[in-house]
């Protein structure tokens, strides 16, 4: 049966490789139910609703992933879309989460009708190739910045930000942040030496040491400072919390966001989640062999429509955008080739539900190792950016893409950046054949909203 639906033999595999490979992506990518939960909740989201809609989302995507496609790609949260949501949506703009949940449910429906033609693979052919990088990088640095923030290492001070003070409330604050410093250390090093899982692992252990430090009295809750006991209370999941979240996007207060804010917000998901989805899709294909000899996916289709249903799914459920996960080339090197890789993980997804009193227990110091490692990886794509005098119009807003993120706090600040430089630049140094035409109706949008922002 199993043969007979995702076709091992012509893809050189067996069902023994891909349950294997389902297990590796899935430990690979499992600290987004950690995280995920911890970066919502900043939102104003209830941690374990947010964790159940996560599962679900990721349960949803993988499975549709698996069926639709039969590609070992596996789908969650995405990080830095998830930042995006918290930190400047709700954070920086203001807007309630339902606005936040709407946005996302939008994006998704124009994702699925872009999904059937070939408009978002014409769209993301406009774009030039520095700038999708850049956004990676960028998103990287932003993301990295609210780990060391989460840890309680980056801390205000006169010159903006400075490095805490570890002295300073050392049975709280002080122990916390040594102890993330100390679960970087264990991931990188971990994770350098390809244990699989190794960003679950060192979450585990950051949490575990942060556990001993209280029972042996270095750390100290103390309610009135936020530090809480990092001891987990083992109990049933409350699955009934699922409730404040389910739907909640259809009760979005719309009225006082505005009509041209509230498109600003739908195409800064749309943009970001365009480029991560896409750029994983080629990258993860690459690593495991599945494109064709033209360098094309030829399920890139109903890749990225299992891509959209599986946003629409998890905004209606409470989660931030859902999209395909880079880890899973994790899976593709353990040997996944079909769906039945992401069938294996989805399931896993769908078990971790039960798990939810754990995973929602997890301090923020110890999710934070994982992000900083996360946004390491997402750097590491600085590297293809060309900076040779004859790319400087191309190197620059590049350059101004990726610092405007973590400086400015906000992923959408440093896409506009990107795309209005890299129009002007070209234009005024005679590089109009470089511009795609609809970089200039990207770029006249990102003007408009901020003359009327």
């Amino acid at each position: 049966m199993l043969e007979k639906i995702f076709r091992l033999r012509e893809h050189g595999t067996n069902v023994k490789t891909e349950i294997a490979a389902g297990i590796t992506t899935f430990m690979t990518m499992a600290y987004i139910l950690a995280v995920n939960p911890s970066v919502l909740s900043a939102a104003g989201m209830d941690s374990t609703a947010v964790l159940l809609a996560t599962c679900l989302a990721s349960f949803i995507g993988t499975v549709c992933m698996a069926f639709m496609a039969n590609l070992p790609f596996a789908l969650s949260a995405g990080m830095g879309l998830n930042a995006y949501m918290a930190y400047t949506v709700c954070g920086n703009l203001g807007y309630s989460w339902q606005v936040a949940l709407l946005a996302v449910f939008t994006e998704g429906i124009i994702f699925i009708i872009l999904s059937i033609t070939k408009v978002r693979e014409a769209i993301f052919d406009a774009i030039p190739l520095p700038l999708k990088r850049a956004v990676s990088v960028g998103i990287g640095l932003f993301i990295a910045f609210i780990g060391l923030q989460n840890a309680g290492l980056a801390v205000d001070s006169a010159t903006l930000v400075t490095l805490t003070d570890f002295t300073e409330n050392f049975s709280t604050s002080g122990i916390c942040a040594l102890l993330a410093v100390t679960g970087l250390l264990i991931t990188s090093v971990l994770y350098i030496k390809r244990v699989k899982g190794s960003i679950l692992i060192g979450i585990a252990a950051t949490w575990i040491l942060g556990i001993l430090c209280e029972l042996t009295g270095i750390y100290v809750p103390n309610a009135e400072t936020e530090a809480f006991t990092l001891i987990p209370s083992f109990h049933m999941t409350d699955f009934s919390k699922l409730g404040k979240t389910f739907g909640q996007c259809f009760n979005a207060d719309f009225g006082a966001v505005g009509l041209f804010n509230f498109i600003v917000v739908v195409f800064s998901f749309l943009f970001v989640d365009l480029f991560d989805t896409l750029g994983t899709l080629i990258g993860v294909s690459t690593k495991a062999g599945l494109l064709d000899k033209e360098g094309k996916l030829p399920a890139i289709r109903p890749a990225l429509m299992a891509d959209a249903v599986a946003t629409t799914a998890g905004a209606v459920l409470g989660t931030s955008t859902t999209t395909t996960f880079v880890e899973s080339s994790a899976g593709a090197a353990a040997g996944g080739r079909t769906g039945l890789t992401a069938l294996t993980t989805a399931v896993l997804f769908l078990l971790s539900m039960f798990l939810a009193p754990i995973f929602i227990a997890i301090p923020a110091f110890a999710t934070a190792p994982a992000l900083i490692l996360v946004g390491f990886l997402m750097f590491c794509t600085v590297s293809e950016i060309k900076v040779d005098e004859k790319s400087y119009t191309s190197a620059i807003p590049a350059y101004l893409c990726i610092i405007a993120m973590p400086l400015f706090y906000s992923i959408s600040e440093g896409i506009s950046i990107g795309v209005i430089s890299y129009v002007v630049i070209n234009l005024i140094c005679g590089r109009r054949k470089e511009i795609n035409p609809i970089m200039y109706v990207l770029a006249i949008l990102f003007v408009l909203k901020y003359i009327f922002l």
